[in-house]
């Protein structure tokens, strides 16, 4: 396999993949809404589409250059979407344990538009039981006043996409913040007082250099935020990048995975030296014991998602979901009372066991007990040659009373989650030991 980061995606986000998704299973979504509620945990995620500009590296379902028309009626047709998912037989009556709000750029709508959506929740859902809020922000879409107004509306986890700390490197990759606005939010931020903090990062940006990623990471040191997360560049077939490099029939300068792991293994070393913890391949924590990734957690051990907004990707009864993905669409199917389903999956148990173990293994160890007792298939047994193979590579710490991956398999983790896909051996004579 080549080391090159080339065209195509890398990041696993769900399993079964998203190809095996289908149109004709909306109905199967649809009596997943209607069918008694589970026991489970539930959440909501609210897609806001928005973005001052497009990054070059970005895949999302974005908008930008919007009217302001259009900006306000998409922030009604949540809270109308919201009030519709409520009322559903699997949803109605049930707590939130977490909430997030995800883009785009959720941080582009109005105090006024933000605390109109917020009420609408409030009066749909509730949300005092949510263990965990988190509003993911771009800098420059932020005033003080937002970011007071953030906090009085219930956010416990602020999430700011900083990316990187080289003007250059953030202009050569589309974003639409520079540094200086960067230092600026932050000062809100920190004055607001959230339970919670977070900085996202971005290894291996194009124009990275060794200096100018150190140069990156103590700058967000400095900042002291309650977590970080680093992701590792990838080429999205989707994304301004590859078009533009297909169209030229040139390759996109991004590092190669080499340098990627070794500048994020270099970062953990550096929040390590401060006392972070590291949480998982992506993301370390300063104070493990009072910031939990709870949302994250719940998420990848089975928990409820109701997903609203264009696009947005939902797991409700075993089911997995996705909206409409185009405008108009989704805001005809909320106008005329709809729950705007485009297409899901209902996985079978063997899958929906090993979408908790690919997921709960970017944590870094395998919580065998968990799995073998929700799934009566001890993950150890049912692929120790998978393993075996891993330990040899040295990307396994140990293999026994749990898996537990070294810092060189954390760092390439979505590489090793292939792996499991497909039948589990199991079916096939292993079983739960």
């Amino acid at each position: 396999m080549s080391d090159a980061t080339e065209p195509g995606s890398y990041f696993v986000a769900n399993y079964p993949p998203f190809s095996q998704w289908r149109e004709d299973a909306a109905a199967t979504v649809a009596a997943a809404f209607d069918a008694p509620p589970t026991d489970v945990p539930l959440g909501l995620y609210l897609h806001v589409p928005f973005c001052r500009k497009r990054c070059k590296f970005c895949y999302f379902r974005v908008y930008t250059d919007v009217a302001a028309a259009d900006v306000e009626r998409y922030s009604l047709a949540l809270a109308r979407e919201a009030k519709l998912a409520a009322a559903r037989p699997a949803v109605v009556g049930r707590p939130l344990k977490y909430v997030y709000f995800g883009g785009g750029t959720p941080s582009f709508l109005s105090v006024k538009q933000l605390e109109r959506l917020v009420d609408g929740i409030r009066a749909s859902f509730g949300w005092d039981a949510a263990e965990e809020v988190t509003f993911e922000c771009e800098p420059g879409t932020l005033s003080e006043p937002k970011v007071k107004a953030l906090k009085a509306l219930g956010m416990t986890r602020i999430s700011l996409g900083v990316e990187n700390f080289s003007d250059a490197i953030l202009e050569a990759n589309g974003r639409a913040h520079l540094s200086a606005e960067i230092l600026r939010a932050w000062d809100w931020i920190a004055a607001a007082g959230f339970p919670s903090t977070n900085v996202d990062l971005i290894a291996g940006m194009v124009g990275e250099t060794d200096a100018s990623w150190r140069s990156t990471v103590e700058q967000t040191l400095a900042l002291r935020p309650d977590s970080v997360t680093i992701y590792q560049m990838e080429l999205p077939l989707n994304t301004v990048f590859v078009k533009d490099a297909k169209g030229s029939g040139s390759d996109v300068p991004v590092a190669d995975w080499a340098t990627k792991r070794r500048w994020v293994g270099e970062a953990f070393d550096a929040f390590g030296s401060l006392g972070y913890a590291v949480s998982s391949g992506y993301t370390l924590v300063r104070d493990p014991a009072r910031v939990q990734f709870r949302y994250r957690d719940m998420l990848w051990e089975g928990a409820d998602l109701v997903a609203l907004g264009v696009a947005s990707f939902g797991h409700l009864s075993g089911v997995h979901y996705q909206n409409e993905p185009h405008w108009d669409p989704y805001l005809a199917a909320v106008d005329a009372g709809r729950l705007p389903i485009h297409r899901g999956l209902r996985p079978s148990r063997q899958e929906l066991c090993v979408r908790e173990l690919v997921l709960g293994l970017k944590r870094g160890w395998v919580d065998r007990q968990r799995l073998t007792a929700k799934f009566g298939i001890d993950p150890l047994a049912a692929w120790r040659p998978v393993w075996e193979r891993f330990a040899a590579k040295g990307w396994v710490d140990r293999l026994d009373p749990e898996p537990r991956l070294s810092r060189a398999g954390l760092l390439c983790v979505d590489s090793l989650l292939p792996s499991f896909f497909g039948p589990i051996p199991a079916a096939e004579g292993g079983g739960a030991g």
